[in-house]
């Protein structure tokens, strides 16, 4: 008797799992789509940031002093 209660009791709990979570997956669902929205935000503002970066690097190293331009006509 007591194995027939044991098996009642897991197959009642196999069937509490099943239970619809539908709302639950519609709510995950969106947390992923906001934290990817997130991480290719945060990607597209490095690239900016890097691209800056870069223009300011070309810009220096494009500069050229008087003392640069007296040097190279000797």
């Amino acid at each position: 008797m007591k194995k027939v209660a044991l098996t009642v009791a897991v197959l009642a709990l196999g069937l509490a799992a099943c239970e619809d979570n539908a709302p639950d997956n519609a709510t995950s669902t969106l947390n992923t789509i906001e934290m990817e929205a997130n991480t290719d935000t945060a990607a597209a503002a490095n690239s900016v940031d890097n691209a800056l970066d870069s223009t300011g690097n070309a810009v220096d190293n494009t500069v050229v002093t008087d003392n640069e331009v007296a040097n190279n006509a000797m």
